[in-house]
């Protein structure tokens, strides 16, 4: 799941700063008082899709005219979770799964958004709060080439049944060992190889496309699924919990009207859209902000 997408974006990072538009002061040094409702904090982590995400949510809120102030490409999560509990920051777009998994370690992923957020909720500290989640994700998945999907009927992890037996399965070094056993569980497979890519996954797209892997386990949002004509098979067990897009808040720190128009955003994402967007910030190096301006645009 993205709790580790901090590690995935690093060598993106540079390329969020340089878009971003924000401070480059260290967030910490900036005021952590109470908000006072005349300007709303947006703050995000440090990498691509969390900056574009942070965009969104500012050209949405700018839209209603709440006053904005961007603070982006904080750090880790332990970083920007501290500034939004002390006022630093008002409004964060997070990941549901990765947001439980960091206040709870131990829980196990629900299958379902509805039960993420009410575990999250249940487990979130008196002043900060969820907003509607959005069905884009950007979570774990099995992926494959288009022609192995076509060759062999593959829509559904369940699909992968009659034939893992024969399929070599790619991913970063510690995924067999979180989803091994719990493949085999929810969907009977037992792969003929484990390939582990110990630069964090970023070879997986290449070697679905040279055939060295026939699955690999790569990021939903991941531009190179475009790019390499990949097809990513559904989860209908939730074996990768969820990992929904969903802006976290100081409640008291962002008006109604301003919450509003963030649950209209989360009702307009989808993984697909998402994942075009972050094609062009990523592949394309369009400016994160001009990216958020012109989805605002066609769907706001």
């Amino acid at each position: 799941m993205r709790s580790l997408k901090i590690i995935a974006g690093t060598a993106l990072v540079a390329l969020a700063a340089a878009g971003c538009g924000g401070s480059s002061d260290n967030p910490l040094d900036e005021k952590t008082t109470a908000a006072t409702g005349e300007t709303v904090t947006i703050g995000s982590a440090a990498f691509p899709e969390s900056v574009l995400l942070a965009e969104i949510y500012a050209g949405a809120l700018e839209a209603k005219n709440v006053k904005v102030e961007r603070k982006l490409s904080i750090g880790e999560r332990e970083v920007y979770y501290k500034l939004l509990e002390t006022g630093g920051i008002e409004v964060l777009p997070e990941y549901n799964g990765a947001l439980l998994a960091y206040l709870d370690p131990e829980a196990a992923l629900p299958p379902t958004t509805e039960e993420t957020n009410s575990q999250i909720t249940a487990k979130l500290p008196a002043g900060l709060k969820i907003l509607d989640s959005a069905a884009a994700e950007d979570n774990d998945s099995l992926t494959v080439s288009a022609k192995t999907a076509a060759d062999h009927s593959l829509k559904t992890i369940a699909d992968l049944a009659p034939v893992a037996k024969d399929f070599t399965v790619g991913g970063p070094a510690p995924f067999e060992k979180r989803f091994k056993d719990k493949l085999n569980e929810a969907y009977g497979l037992t792969f003929k190889e484990w390939k582990p890519d110990r630069s964090g996954g970023g070879n997986i797209p290449t070697w679905l496309k040279n055939g060295d892997v026939q699955v690999g386990n790569v990021f939903t949002t991941t531009p190179a699924i475009v790019l390499n004509d990949l097809v990513v098979l559904e989860d209908p067990k939730g074996v990768f919990g969820r990992q929904n897009i969903t802006p976290l808040i100081k409640a008291d720190g962002v008006p109604q009207a301003g919450q509003d128009a963030l649950n209209a955003v989360s009702a307009k994402l989808t993984t697909e859209g998402l994942l075009d967007l972050m094609k062009k910030v990523a592949t394309d190096k369009t400016d994160p902000a001009v990216v958020a301006k012109e989805w605002l645009g066609a769907n706001l």
